[in-house]
C-alpha cells in the first residue's frame, strides 16, 4: 500500500530535503527511520524539496510501504527513531497512483521577521531579524504580485524550472507582536521564490524603497535588480493541497500559534 506523511521539522539541523550522501538531510533521515520500521528499503517521494535552513511545519511525503502496518507505528515508531528536528505528524493510506509532488495543486509558505530593538538568542534560527520597525507597506506592495506572472526578478539563477511562471493565489503580510509575517500561496514556486520576494518586501519595509518598487521589478524581470536572497531561517512551509485529499490542515510556526491572533497591516 502507499501511505502519505505530514511531517514537520527545523531546517537547520539539515543541509536540505533532498538526499546527500555527504551531509544530513530529512529525507535521509526518514528514509533510514522507516526503514527500520518495515525492517526493508523504504524511499520518500515529497511535495517539494526544502533548502537548507528552511523549515516546514506540514510537508508531506509518501512512499511505497513492504509490508503491513497499522498506521501508528509509521507514525510513533518513526519518531522513536529520528532526531527530535523532525517528526512525524499523521499518517494516511492513500492510492496507489498518489504523488505528493505531481498531485499537490498549491503549496504555502510563511516568511517570519522579528523586528525587536535586538536579536533574540531565542529565536536564533527561526526567524529573521530587523533592526528597524517594518511598516505597512509591505503588504500593499505586494499586491502586485497575486495571479499568474512572470517572476524572473525573484528566480534564483540555479533554477532548472522550464517557465518563470507562476500563479501566486494569496499574498498577504500581517504582524502579530514583535513578528511580521509574509503568508504566500501559490500554485508552485520557483527556486528561492520566496525568498527572493521577501528580501525585497523587506526593504520596502524597512523604508530603503517605496512599495511602487516591486512592481517595477515584477516588470523589469531582472534578479540582478532586486535585493539579496532573504536567509532561510524565517521561512516555513505550512501547507500542501491536494484535490479530493482528507489530509489534517497546515498549520503556522509554533511562535505565532502561541500567539494567537494576526492583525493584517
Amino acid at each position: 500500500m502507499r501511505i502519505a506523511l505530514g511531517i514537520e521539522y527545523d531546517g537547520g539541523a539539515f543541509s536540505g530535503f533532498q538526499y546527500q550522501s555527504h551531509a544530513p538531510s530529512v529525507q535521509g533521515t526518514l528514509q533510514e527511520a522507516l526503514s527500520r520500521v518495515a525492517a526493508a528499503p523504504i524511499t520518500l517521494t515529497a511535495a517539494g524539496r526544502t533548502d537548507a535552513g528552511v523549515h516546514a511545519t506540514h510537508q508531506v511525503v509518501a512512499f511505497d510501504a513492504p509490508v503491513e502496518r497499522p498506521m501508528d507505528a509509521w507514525i510513533r515508531g518513526t519518531n522513536a527513531l529520528t532526531p527530535r528536528a523532525v517528526a512525524v505528524l499523521w499518517a494516511r493510506e492513500v492510492e496507489d497512483d498518489f504523488h505528493p509532488r505531481f498531485q499537490a495543486t498549491a503549496r504555502r509558505y510563511m516568511y517570519l521577521f522579528y523586528d525587536a530593538s535586538a536579536a533574540s538568542p531565542l529565536l536564533t534560527g527561526r526567524v529573521t531579524f530587523s533592526r528597524r520597525l517594518l511598516d505597512e507597506r509591505m503588504h500593499s506592495a505586494a499586491q502586485v504580485l497575486l495571479g499568474e506572472q512572470d517572476f524572473s526578478a525573484f528566480r534564483a539563477a540555479g533554477c532548472q524550472s522550464s517557465t518563470p511562471m507562476r500563479c501566486v493565489h494569496r499574498l498577504s503580510v500581517q504582524r502579530a507582536a514583535d513578528f511580521v509575517l509574509i503568508d504566500i500561496t501559490a500554485n508552485a514556486f520557483l527556486l528561492h521564490m520566496v525568498r527572493n520576494i521577501a528580501g525585497s518586501l523587506l526593504v520596502v519595509g524597512e523604508g530603503r524603497q517605496g512599495p511602487e518598487w516591486i512592481a517595477s521589478l515584477l516588470a523589469g524581470r531582472d534578479r540582478t535588480a532586486a535585493a539579496p536572497t532573504a536567509a532561510p531561517d524565517g521561512l516555513y512551509l505550512v501547507d500542501v493541497r491536494y484535490p479530493g485529499q482528507t489530509f489534517p490542515p497546515g498549520r503556522p510556526p509554533a511562535v505565532l500559534r502561541a500567539l494567537g491572533g494576526l492583525d493584517r497591516f
